[in-house]
Protein backbone atom coordinates (compact mmCIF):
# COMPACT_ATOMS: atom_id res chain seq x y z
CA UNK A 1 0.00 0.00 0.00
CA UNK A 2 1.35 3.80 0.12
CA UNK A 3 1.27 5.31 2.98
CA UNK A 4 1.66 8.07 4.00
CA UNK A 5 2.37 9.83 7.60
CA UNK A 6 1.56 13.83 8.68
CA UNK A 7 3.44 14.09 11.37
CA UNK A 8 7.17 12.17 12.65
CA UNK A 9 7.36 12.27 16.39
CA UNK A 10 7.61 9.15 18.74
CA UNK A 11 4.58 7.30 17.96
CA UNK A 12 4.62 7.75 14.53
CA UNK A 13 8.29 6.49 14.21
CA UNK A 14 7.08 3.45 16.16
CA UNK A 15 4.43 2.65 13.57
CA UNK A 16 7.27 3.45 11.03
CA UNK A 17 9.04 0.91 11.70
CA UNK A 18 6.79 -1.62 12.60
CA UNK A 19 5.78 -1.17 8.79
CA UNK A 20 8.53 -1.14 7.15
CA UNK A 21 9.95 -4.04 4.78
CA UNK A 22 6.59 -5.18 4.33
CA UNK A 23 5.68 -4.20 1.10
CA UNK A 24 4.67 -0.74 1.42
CA UNK A 25 5.89 2.15 -0.10
CA UNK A 26 5.90 4.61 2.90
CA UNK A 27 6.59 8.67 3.14
CA UNK A 28 6.62 10.84 6.34
CA UNK A 29 6.60 13.91 6.57
CA UNK A 30 9.91 16.66 7.51
CA UNK A 31 8.56 17.31 10.67
CA UNK A 32 10.37 15.82 13.20
CA UNK A 33 13.20 16.52 11.03
CA UNK A 34 15.80 13.97 12.68
CA UNK A 35 13.18 11.21 13.25
CA UNK A 36 12.19 11.40 9.45
CA UNK A 37 15.84 11.46 8.20
CA UNK A 38 16.56 8.33 10.79
CA UNK A 39 13.84 6.15 9.59
CA UNK A 40 14.88 7.17 5.85
CA UNK A 41 18.30 6.46 5.82
CA UNK A 42 17.32 2.88 8.07
CA UNK A 43 14.76 1.73 5.85
CA UNK A 44 14.79 1.47 1.93
CA UNK A 45 10.78 1.82 1.46
CA UNK A 46 10.95 5.18 3.68
CA UNK A 47 10.85 8.72 2.15
CA UNK A 48 11.12 11.65 3.75
CA UNK A 49 8.39 14.73 2.15
CA UNK A 50 6.84 18.11 2.74
CA UNK A 51 3.01 17.36 3.86
CA UNK A 52 1.51 18.58 0.62
CA UNK A 53 4.23 15.73 -0.88
CA UNK A 54 2.79 13.27 1.58
CA UNK A 55 -0.48 13.33 0.72
CA UNK A 56 0.32 13.21 -2.78
CA UNK A 57 2.16 10.04 -2.74
CA UNK A 58 -0.41 8.09 -0.38
CA UNK A 59 -3.72 5.82 -0.47
CA UNK A 60 -3.85 6.16 3.17
CA UNK A 61 -2.80 8.88 4.84
CA UNK A 62 -2.11 9.06 8.92
CA UNK A 63 -2.11 12.03 11.28
CA UNK A 64 0.12 11.65 13.94
CA UNK A 65 -0.19 15.80 14.48
CA UNK A 66 -0.26 17.72 17.35
CA UNK A 67 -4.16 18.64 17.85
CA UNK A 68 -3.59 21.96 18.73
CA UNK A 69 -1.35 22.11 15.31
CA UNK A 70 -3.68 19.91 12.95
CA UNK A 71 -6.39 22.29 11.72
CA UNK A 72 -3.48 25.16 10.95
CA UNK A 73 -1.74 22.23 9.11
CA UNK A 74 -3.97 20.20 7.15
CA UNK A 75 -5.73 23.69 6.06
CA UNK A 76 -3.25 24.19 4.00
CA UNK A 77 -3.23 20.29 2.34
CA UNK A 78 -5.30 19.41 -0.49
CA UNK A 79 -6.39 15.92 -0.06
CA UNK A 80 -8.23 13.67 -2.57
CA UNK A 81 -11.62 12.11 -2.75
CA UNK A 82 -10.13 8.11 -3.06
CA UNK A 83 -8.04 8.52 0.40
CA UNK A 84 -8.33 7.34 3.74
CA UNK A 85 -7.62 8.75 6.59
CA UNK A 86 -6.02 7.06 10.31
CA UNK A 87 -5.75 9.79 13.23
CA UNK A 88 -3.26 8.53 15.90
CA UNK A 89 -4.52 12.43 17.57
CA UNK A 90 -6.28 11.78 20.79
CA UNK A 91 -9.19 13.55 21.69
CA UNK A 92 -10.68 14.02 17.83
CA UNK A 93 -13.16 11.83 16.57
CA UNK A 94 -14.19 11.30 13.51
CA UNK A 95 -16.23 13.28 13.12
CA UNK A 96 -13.18 15.92 13.74
CA UNK A 97 -11.53 13.96 11.43
CA UNK A 98 -13.89 14.52 8.33
CA UNK A 99 -14.34 17.95 8.59
CA UNK A 100 -10.25 18.85 9.07
CA UNK A 101 -9.88 16.00 5.74
CA UNK A 102 -12.51 16.62 3.48
CA UNK A 103 -13.28 15.82 0.82
CA UNK A 104 -10.38 12.44 1.95
CA UNK A 105 -12.50 9.71 3.80
CA UNK A 106 -12.29 10.13 7.21
CA UNK A 107 -11.71 5.92 8.27
CA UNK A 108 -10.69 5.56 11.43
CA UNK A 109 -8.82 6.97 14.63
CA UNK A 110 -6.49 4.43 16.40
CA UNK A 111 -4.41 4.38 19.44
CA UNK A 112 -0.76 2.36 19.19
CA UNK A 113 1.56 2.34 21.36
CA UNK A 114 5.63 1.73 21.48
CA UNK A 115 5.65 -1.60 21.46
CA UNK A 116 3.94 -1.35 17.31
CA UNK A 117 7.36 -1.15 16.43
CA UNK A 118 8.02 -4.45 17.44
CA UNK A 119 4.77 -6.25 16.54
CA UNK A 120 2.76 -7.77 19.20
CA UNK A 121 1.02 -4.69 20.99
CA UNK A 122 -2.56 -3.96 20.89
CA UNK A 123 -4.23 -1.27 19.23
CA UNK A 124 -7.27 0.91 20.14
CA UNK A 125 -9.39 1.72 17.19
CA UNK A 126 -12.55 3.14 16.29
CA UNK A 127 -14.50 3.47 12.64
CA UNK A 128 -13.12 1.36 9.76
CA UNK A 129 -11.36 -1.28 11.79
CA UNK A 130 -11.63 -3.71 8.96
CA UNK A 131 -8.66 -1.11 7.71
CA UNK A 132 -6.52 -1.28 10.56
CA UNK A 133 -6.82 -4.49 10.37
CA UNK A 134 -5.55 -5.53 7.26
CA UNK A 135 -2.91 -2.86 7.60
CA UNK A 136 -1.71 -3.77 10.86
CA UNK A 137 -2.17 -7.46 11.47
CA UNK A 138 -1.95 -9.92 12.15
CA UNK A 139 1.26 -8.92 13.94
CA UNK A 140 -0.70 -7.06 16.50
CA UNK A 141 -4.19 -7.58 18.05
CA UNK A 142 -6.89 -4.31 16.90
CA UNK A 143 -9.27 -3.86 20.00
CA UNK A 144 -12.32 -2.61 17.99
CA UNK A 145 -14.14 -0.08 19.96
CA UNK A 146 -18.04 1.35 18.90
CA UNK A 147 -17.76 4.98 19.65
CA UNK A 148 -15.77 8.13 21.39
CA UNK A 149 -16.99 7.31 24.41
CA UNK A 150 -15.58 3.73 24.56
CA UNK A 151 -12.25 5.05 23.59
CA UNK A 152 -12.10 7.65 25.93
CA UNK A 153 -12.48 4.82 29.01
CA UNK A 154 -9.97 2.75 27.12
CA UNK A 155 -7.49 6.03 26.57
CA UNK A 156 -8.25 6.20 30.65
CA UNK A 157 -7.63 2.78 31.53
CA UNK A 158 -4.63 2.20 29.44
CA UNK A 159 -2.60 4.53 31.87
CA UNK A 160 -2.50 1.47 34.06
CA UNK A 161 0.72 0.90 32.53
CA UNK A 162 2.63 3.48 33.74
CA UNK A 163 2.16 2.68 37.26
CA UNK A 164 2.28 -0.76 37.09
CA UNK A 165 6.28 -0.38 35.47
CA UNK A 166 6.63 1.88 38.31
CA UNK A 167 5.54 -0.66 40.45
CA UNK A 168 7.75 -3.02 38.48
CA UNK A 169 10.54 -0.70 38.60
CA UNK A 170 10.70 -0.56 41.93
CA UNK A 171 10.15 -4.50 43.42
CA UNK A 172 13.28 -4.87 40.61
CA UNK A 173 14.96 -1.62 42.98
CA UNK A 174 14.51 -3.68 45.91
CA UNK A 175 15.58 -6.91 44.63
CA UNK A 176 18.78 -5.78 42.64
CA UNK A 177 20.13 -4.57 46.64
CA UNK A 178 19.81 -7.91 47.38
CA UNK A 179 21.06 -10.01 44.54
CA UNK A 180 24.34 -9.98 42.24
CA UNK A 181 22.79 -9.10 38.70
CA UNK A 182 20.73 -6.11 39.02
CA UNK A 183 20.22 -6.10 35.26
CA UNK A 184 19.00 -9.78 35.60
CA UNK A 185 16.30 -8.90 38.24
CA UNK A 186 14.72 -6.72 36.46
CA UNK A 187 14.11 -8.69 33.63
CA UNK A 188 13.07 -11.26 35.69
CA UNK A 189 9.85 -9.68 37.18
CA UNK A 190 9.09 -8.21 33.47
CA UNK A 191 9.26 -11.39 31.89
CA UNK A 192 7.49 -12.68 34.82
CA UNK A 193 4.45 -10.13 34.60
CA UNK A 194 4.02 -9.70 30.93
CA UNK A 195 3.94 -13.61 30.00
CA UNK A 196 1.36 -14.22 33.47
CA UNK A 197 -0.65 -11.66 32.59
CA UNK A 198 -0.87 -12.82 28.70
CA UNK A 199 -1.74 -16.45 29.21
CA UNK A 200 -4.28 -16.17 31.89
CA UNK A 201 -7.18 -13.91 32.65
CA UNK A 202 -6.93 -11.11 35.35
CA UNK A 203 -8.73 -12.93 37.94
CA UNK A 204 -7.98 -16.59 37.60
CA UNK A 205 -4.26 -15.25 38.35
CA UNK A 206 -5.41 -13.67 41.49
CA UNK A 207 -6.90 -16.57 42.18
CA UNK A 208 -4.22 -18.87 40.83
CA UNK A 209 -1.86 -16.89 43.31
CA UNK A 210 -4.22 -16.72 46.10
CA UNK A 211 -2.08 -19.71 48.51
CA UNK A 212 -3.18 -18.94 51.87
CA UNK A 213 -0.37 -17.25 53.29
CA UNK A 214 1.63 -17.03 50.58
CA UNK A 215 4.09 -14.44 49.06
CA UNK A 216 1.54 -13.07 46.72
CA UNK A 217 -1.66 -12.99 48.83
CA UNK A 218 0.61 -11.50 51.60
CA UNK A 219 1.68 -8.83 49.67
CA UNK A 220 -1.36 -8.07 47.44
CA UNK A 221 -3.52 -7.86 50.74
CA UNK A 222 -1.36 -5.70 51.89
CA UNK A 223 -0.96 -2.91 48.89
CA UNK A 224 -5.12 -3.49 49.71
CA UNK A 225 -4.90 -2.65 53.02
CA UNK A 226 -2.94 0.66 52.16
CA UNK A 227 -5.57 1.78 49.14
CA UNK A 228 -4.08 0.51 46.32
CA UNK A 229 -7.18 -0.33 45.04
CA UNK A 230 -9.40 3.05 46.08
CA UNK A 231 -6.34 5.07 44.99
CA UNK A 232 -6.14 3.58 41.56
CA UNK A 233 -10.19 3.82 40.37
CA UNK A 234 -10.17 7.34 41.98
CA UNK A 235 -7.31 8.18 39.52
CA UNK A 236 -9.42 6.37 36.52
CA UNK A 237 -11.99 8.62 37.79
CA UNK A 238 -10.12 11.99 37.57
CA UNK A 239 -8.68 11.12 34.12
CA UNK A 240 -12.35 10.71 33.49
CA UNK A 241 -13.36 13.89 34.74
Amino acid sequence: MRLGFLGCGTITSAVVRGLAGRGHRITVSERSRAQSAALAAEFGDVTVAGNQAVADASDVVFLGLMAEAAEGILSGLVLREDQQVISFMAGAGLDRIADLTAPARAAAVMMPFPGIAQGGSPIMAMGDTRLVEQIFGPGNRVFALKDEAELNAYLCAQAVLSPVARMVNDAADWLGERVQDRTQAEAFLRILVASSLEKSGCADLIEALNTPGGYNQRLRQHMQEAGMCRDLVAGLDMLER
